[in-house]
């Protein structure tokens, strides 16, 4: 076997059409402190390490749409973020810009959307 080079994941980047006011949105859900910015261009790191969030602004940007509905934009990816209290996480996260998905798949998760709409769950 050869030898695979040394790889770190940075950053998981979601595009939207404003990067700027979406990354304000998950530094006030997360408490998480900007590292790079520019106009269409932030990245937020964790206070303890790890992989950020990245965010870039995307003129073209479309929606996804969640649940799926066949010939419109699906989600891509989401966001899973664990919490001890599900029900002051999701009041925190209203608080903070975002919605909540009518469609709630299970107990002991909430499923959110941020301003772009992009989709994340909370969950115990």
């Amino acid at each position: 076997m050869t030898d695979r080079p040394r790889l770190v994941l940075t950053s998981t980047v979601l595009d939207s059409p404003d990067a700027q006011e979406l990354a304000a949105f998950y530094e006030r859900l997360l408490g998480w402190s900007r590292d790079e910015d520019e106009p269409d261009w932030v990245t937020l790191r964790a206070p303890g390490g790890g992989a950020g969030l990245a965010f870039q602004s995307e003129p073209a940007y479309v929606r996804p749409v969640w649940p799926a509905d066949p010939g419109r934009p699906q989600m891509m990816a989401h966001l899973d973020i664990r919490v001890e209290d599900l029900e002051a996480a999701s009041a925190h996260a209203l608080a903070a810009g975002a919605t909540r998905a009518d469609f709630q798949p299970q107990e002991h998760v909430r499923v959110h959307f941020d301003p772009a709409g992009h989709p994340f769950c909370l969950y115990l």
